[in-house]
């Protein structure tokens, strides 16, 4: 299905002119209060974020290690919800109308709130695609076809697991990029192996045209740097959840410190994935 460019394919074509790999960064809406996460999400460009997912806060997060599961609790208990998340992006795009949001999480939310009324809100508050880790190729009925419709990318993990038979099926309406899982399991608990990942990158970009981010596992400058080598995109979501948490105060409230110390997280991954090439 053909669709309009989206702010997505624009970043990714402004970074294969710059010659280097883009910062794909995870931060969890909601998560510690909404103003705090809202004031990070603002910052994050000028740190050095090239494309931003911002997680949809869930209670039943299957795919997410104890650091984002945390994340999305501390959301949760905040009063935080989908319609506020959608009110998130439309406050950062007062500011910021280039860099990509893409929103991540499960369908759960997004069937709640009703599908078609979700990608309405979605795509008028200014969100460029979804990552929705729970709904294999075989539902794109449900939620896929419809975003794309809708002028949505609609981003497709690849895992260790998916092989040559099955990445075209992956990959069939796949748009915006390609986010390559770069370990088996759930998110934060190992780190990759650079030379595997470029392996599996080669292997996928043999299927695609379509820009290769990969995540899972990457925490410090170091590892956002050697995969930098071989993927079109890093990206970084635990590390950062992580940053934040050890911020926070006794009862979980957000200090002084907390804005500050994800982005200043955020710009030393940067410096790592700039100076990658």
């Amino acid at each position: 299905m053909s669709m309009n460019a989206t702010r997505i394919d624009a970043r990714f074509a402004a970074l294969r002119q710059e010659g280097r790999a883009g910062l794909v960064t995870f931060t969890m809406a909601g998560d510690p209060d909404h103003a705090t996460s809202l004031a990070i999400l603002e910052k994050l460009p000028q740190a050095g974020a090239d494309v931003i997912e911002l997680g949809m806060a869930f209670s039943d997060p299957m795919s997410d290690g104890p650091t984002i599961q945390a994340a999305g609790q501390r959301a949760l208990g905040q009063g935080h919800t989908l319609a506020k998340t959608l009110d998130m992006v439309r406050s950062f795009r007062k500011g910021d109308d280039k860099t990509p949001i893409v929103l991540m999480g499960y369908f759960n939310p997004i069937y709640v709130y009703g599908t078609e009324r979700f990608l309405n809100d979605a795509k008028a508050a200014g969100v460029d695609g979804l990552i929705i880790v729970d709904l294999p190729p075989e539902e794109d009925a449900e939620l896929c076809l419809p975003a794309l419709r809708a002028g949505l990318n609609f981003v497709r993990l690849a895992t260790p697991t998916t092989d040559d038979a099955r990445l075209p099926t992956v990959l069939a309406n796949t748009s915006g990029f390609v986010y390559y899982v770069s370990i088996t399991g759930i998110t934060g608990m190992a780190s990759p192996d650079a030379a595997k990942v470029a392996g599996a990158v080669d292997r996928i970009r043999r299927h695609t045209q379509l820009p290769v981010a990969v995540g899972f596992g990457v925490r410090t400058a170091a590892d956002a740097a050697a995969i930098a080598r071989g993927a079109d995109a890093v990206v970084v979501g635990s590390a950062l959840v992580a940053t934040l948490a050890n911020s926070l105060d006794a009862s979980g409230a957000p200090t002084a410190a907390t804005v500050d110390a994800v982005t200043a997280a955020v710009s030393e991954l940067a410096a790592g994935v700039r100076g990658a090439r």
